[in-house]
Order: C-alpha cells, then sequence, then structure tokens
C-alpha cells in the first residue's frame, strides 16, 4: 500500500485531507504538534508528502526537508500563496505539484468545492493520479502557474478580504452596532454582513499572511484606493451622471456574470427568508 505523509495532519486542514487520501487507498501518517511521526520520517518514507502548516511557516519547513526526498516521491503543499513554496519544493529532488484548497476545513465534503493545482515537475500520469483523486470526490479543478495564482489571489482573497475587513473597520468606527444595523437591514444587506461575520471569525493570522505575503497585494490595494477616491469624489460632488457612467461601465465589465449572480444570489436570500 502506498504511504501519504502529511505534514501538519494533525490541524484542521490535515485533517480534512487525511481521510480524503485513505479513501484512494493511500496508508496516511501524520507529522504534528500531537502527530506521532516526525516529519523528517514522513519526508524518507512516504510515496507522497503533503505539506499543511501556517503559511508563515510553510517555505521553512519544505526547505528542512527537501533534502531528504527522491525524485520518485511527490511532494504538494496546501498553502494560499504558491510561488515561493513551489520553489522550495523544487530544491528538492521530489516530483512537485503545488495545491490551495479553495475553502476552509469546516465545508462537510469536497464535493463542489474547488482546489486550484500548479504542477511544476510531475509526469502527466502521475499529476492525473493525484487530481484524479480530488475529482473523484467532487472537487474541481483549477490548473495553472504559480504566478498567474498568486497574482488573481491577489483579486479573488486580497482585495476581497480587505474590502471586507475595512467594512467592519468603517461600522466599528461609526458605532454601529449589528443587532441595531440588523433592525434595518434587507436579506440582501444580511448577506453582506453574515460575509463579513464570517471572516471576523477566522483566524486573524491566516488573513494577515494572504494579504501581507502576497507580494501582488500592494498593487491591487493601490488600484483600490484609486477606485474608492475617484468615487468618493463623484459622489461628494453628487455629479449624478458621471455616477451613472461609472456604473454602466463596470455593468458592461461584468455582463456574462450579472444574469448569474442574480439568480445565485435569489437563491441564497431564499434560504435566508426561510430559516
Amino acid at each position: 500500500m502506498a504511504c501519504a505523509g502529511i505534514i501538519g495532519g494533525t490541524g484542521k486542514m490535515g485533517q480534512f485531507f487525511a481521510p480524503v487520501l485513505e479513501r484512494a487507498g493511500y496508508d496516511v501518517r501524520s507529522a504534528g504538534r500531537n502527530g506521532p511521526y516526525d516529519r523528517k520520517d514522513l519526508a524518507q518514507t512516504c510515496d507522497l508528502v503533503m505539506i499543511s502548516v501556517p503559511i508563515r511557516d510553510t517555505v521553512q519547513v519544505i526547505r528542512e526537508i527537501a533534502p531528504l526526498m527522491t525524485p520518485h516521491q511527490l511532494l504538494c503543499d496546501l498553502t494560499s500563496l504558491k510561488v515561493a513554496p513551489v520553489a522550495a519544493m523544487l530544491a528538492s529532488k521530489a516530483q512537485v505539484v503545488g495545491l490551495h484548497p479553495m475553502f476552509g476545513p469546516t465545508v462537510p465534503a469536497l464535493a463542489g468545492q474547488r482546489i486550484i493545482a500548479t504542477p511544476a515537475r510531475c509526469p502527466p500520469d502521475r499529476l492525473e493520479q493525484l487530481l484524479g483523486i480530488f475529482r473523484g470526490e467532487g472537487a474541481c479543478i483549477t490548473v495553472t502557474t504559480p504566478e498567474e495564482h498568486d497574482r488573481m489571489m491577489a483579486m479573488v482573497q486580497g482585495l476581497t478580504h480587505f474590502a471586507t475587513l475595512c467594512m467592519a473597520e468603517t461600522m466599528r468606527r461609526g458605532n454601529v452596532g449589528i443587532g441595531e444595523a440588523l433592525a434595518f437591514m434587507s436579506p440582501v444587506y444580511r448577506i453582506e454582513l453574515d460575509l463579513m461575520g464570517r471572516l471576523l471569525s477566522q483566524d486573524p493570522a491566516l488573513y494577515a499572511d494572504i494579504l501581507q505575503m502576497n507580494p501582488f497585494v500592494p498593487e491591487v490595494l493601490t488600484i483600490f484606493r484609486q477606485a474608492a477616491a475617484d468615487l468618493e469624489e463623484i459622489t461628494a460632488r453628487k455629479n449624478r451622471d458621471q455616477f451613472v457612467d461609472v456604473f454602466v461601465e463596470n455593468r458592461k465589465a461584468f455582463a456574462d456574470y450579472t444574469v448569474q449572480a442574480a439568480r445565485e444570489s435569489d437563491a441564497i436570500i431564499r434560504c435566508l427568508v426561510q430559516q
């Protein structure tokens, strides 16, 4: 039986992927604070080695085990950034595939979830074998490069999380209590507030690393600040025509998505009001 070692396997994400690999036929061994195995032992003995530690520790852990690995082994990581971890993994002799699960470990299953893969040094058959495990459980796979991944994450994660934190900070500074706000909100605004509350319930260190360690985030936040300043000026000048122009330009830019967005958000609203 093939062996899979999860470094950080006693953490929540490691515990999520352990049964996934077991169902694929692997003998899964975990190294972590409470794990029975040492990370170096896993690096020397397992066919598949998966790194599931905090973003800030990932490169250091990879550098520690990389010299121990051989060409027949497959080395993966599960972090939200890919350029630096993949570069560190390529210093080993192992086959290398970066992985980014676009979900938290509290989801009930892989079905319907997305995993981004950044294969860097891996034969096609070995890559398909790995990705087939996730597809077999219903996951959607996006294959890209580490650079494109981090660039997109600056928008998909960095911009979204930053804007959500700005909303929370604005409400806090404006002394608006949640109970007070809810009394004035329709289901649409409840969804926005739910997303804010969901983010604030998570590990703040994770979001600090997502925003601070992605080299493409500063450029995105510069664009965000300029966009906010321009819209603030238009609003302050009460220039209705210019506001409409900006709104219409954005509607054109997202024309292919607006119908889908309305349909999906309507479904969410129905679920919310039926609770």
